[in-house]
């Protein structure tokens, strides 16, 4: 059935986990679009979209999904995406957006947009949203809700696939920002990559102490390491293709990090209480700006 308030007629999406199977749903929800069909690299994947009704149907080859798409979203790990790209290019129809939903922007420009032929708009995007599950069970169509996206498009970009990409995660709930690539990388090294990066590290500290000591650990486990379990039991493949693809912003935002720690050490070694308070008191200030957003 044509929907006439529909954004797109036909949505592929490359790759059904935790985004795409969200988005998916929200735009079901919305009534964005009229035909949605899905791609996933194994067999079993594919069976399970089938049975949960996520989308319209199922494709069994990258290329075969994307014939006659106006819509491609990506959202396979980072590391795949020049593989998918170059499977997907020959049957990608002249005006075809294709966007994406991989949490670095630099490393994903360099592997797609060179496969893509003329007439094709790339619009790589970045939807600031998800959780430690992953997998097409794990998707729901409130994901996105009051959520950001932020979109990389270089200067050259189309401005109405630009647009359309904007109006479609705006249909599932999100506000919308724009900004250079580099530029997002670097933000989201400390927002996101660095904070995962520690918590791997925490808990991975915890994986080599003595197993009546890591027994009592997660018997006991406070506030602030329970967060740290919730992150550190994200995808393996999808953070290492992050911290691979965006070494240099988080090399550099680790850096940072490392010294303001050893700054920490000092201020407790020499007990300076009244700079203890100083800074606990600016990082509040962080909190209550992160609530103003509402972003909590």
């Amino acid at each position: 059935m044509t929907r006439p308030d529909a954004l797109f007629s036909r949505v592929a999406y490359i790759g059904c986990g935790l985004i795409n199977g969200s988005l998916a749903r929200a735009m079901t929800a919305a009534g964005a679009v009229e035909h949605q069909v899905a791609f996933a690299r194994t067999q079993a994947t594919r069976d399970r979209v089938r049975e949960l009704g996520i989308v319209d149907s199922v494709a069994d080859a990258p290329a075969a999904a994307v014939r006659g798409a106006d819509l491609v979203v990506i959202g396979t790990p980072v590391s795949a995406y020049g593989d998918v790209a170059a499977a997907i290019a020959p049957a990608l129809q002249p005006g075809a957006i294709v966007t994406d939903v991989g949490s670095v922007k630099t490393a994903v420009i360099r592997a797609v947009a060179p496969h893509l032929p003329a007439g094709v708009h790339f619009v790589p995007g970045h939807p600031i949203a998800g959780t430690e599950q992953s997998g097409p069970d794990a998707g729901f169509a409130d994901l996105f809700q009051s959520r950001w996206c932020v979109l990389t498009p270089s200067p050259a970009t189309d401005a109405a696939a630009v647009a359309m990409v904007r109006r479609m995660w705006e249909a599932v709930g999100m506000h919308v920002d724009e900004m250079d690539a580099e530029h997002h990388d670097r933000v989201l090294a400390i927002t996101s990559h660095v904070p995962h990066l520690i918590a791997f590290s925490i808990v991975g500290t915890v994986t080599l102490l003595e197993e009546h000591l890591q027994t009592e650990v997660m018997k006991y486990a406070a506030g602030g390491f329970r967060d740290f379990t919730r992150i550190a039991a994200s995808d393996p493949q999808m953070w290492r293709d992050i911290f691979l693809g965006n070494k240099d912003a988080v090399l550099e935002m680790v850096a940072r990090a490392t010294e303001d720690l050893a700054g920490l050490q000092r201020l407790i070694r020499h007990e300076d209480g009244d700079a203890l308070i100083k800074l606990i008191t600016r990082t509040r200030e962080v909190r209550q700006g992160v609530i103003a957003f509402e972003q909590d």
